[in-house]
């Protein structure tokens, strides 16, 4: 039986942007501001972009920033309390898969066991997002590049 990897359409590329620039900083282990050349670098994201993203992220509270030479941007939450759900309500607002009410005047058979199969889905989903903390993913990270061994055989 093939995997099937389901991509997250549902969150915007605007959010999954703010999720890596946050990704970026928790990854870094430092107090340091981290300039937006240096994350838009890394994780391929437009700077001007980056910027506006940045900003939003500035005035929610996840990320404050630092003016001059040593400026930058800095996580003002331990990205061990920081989860990827609180970062998509705040950028998107709640992530929901079509989830089709069911209701008296509805005529198709399997409208309630599909209402229910999505209402799961959307749960499930929700719940990862919202125990998934930054932290996690940065050690999920790092165990994926320990096990990456490079293969200089030509």
């Amino acid at each position: 039986m093939e995997t099937v990897f389901i991509t997250p359409k549902i969150v915007s590329q605007k959010c999954r942007y703010a999720l890596r620039a946050i990704f970026e900083l928790a990854s870094r282990h430092t107090a340091e501001a981290v300039k937006i050349s240096d994350i838009a670098s890394s994780q391929a994201i437009s700077p001007r972009f980056l910027e506006n993203i940045l900003v939003e992220l500035k005035q929610a509270g996840f990320v404050a920033s630092k003016r001059g030479n040593d400026g930058g941007y800095i996580l003002t939450w331990p990205a061990d309390k920081l989860t990827v759900g609180q970062v998509i309500a705040f950028i998107q607002g709640t992530v929901k898969y079509n989830v089709v009410p069911y209701g008296i005047d509805s005529a198709k058979n399997g409208d309630y066991a599909f209402s229910h199969l999505w209402q799961r889905l959307n749960d499930s989903i929700s719940g990862i997002y919202n125990n998934t903390t930054f932290a996690d993913l940065v050690q999920e990270e790092a165990m994926a590049a320990k096990d990456y061994v490079p293969n200089y055989v030509i």
